[in-house]
């Protein structure tokens, strides 16, 4: 991927009532990533079998880590 984009870990802005999602390429092997959208219009990214920390993306820069893995051939 081109630049960095920054990313913090926020655990403490997630809301144990945050509406959790996992991502439609999740396996059943257990390499499972679930997203939120967070207080203060953040993204949530964490491990859904180990929900413990969070990273958090800016709306901007999730949309252009969206636009940059649908873009970005397969390896």
């Amino acid at each position: 991927m081109g630049d960095r984009i920054p990313v913090r870990d926020n655990g403490d802005d997630c809301n144990l009532g945050e509406d959790w999602r996992k991502s439609s390429y999740s396996m059943s092997n257990g390499h499972c990533v679930e997203t939120a959208r967070l207080a203060g219009n953040g993204i949530g990214v964490r491990d859904s079998l180990a929900p413990g920390p969070t990273l958090r993306f800016e709306p901007g820069a999730w949309a252009a880590f969206l636009t940059e893995l649908r873009t970005s051939p397969s390896s």
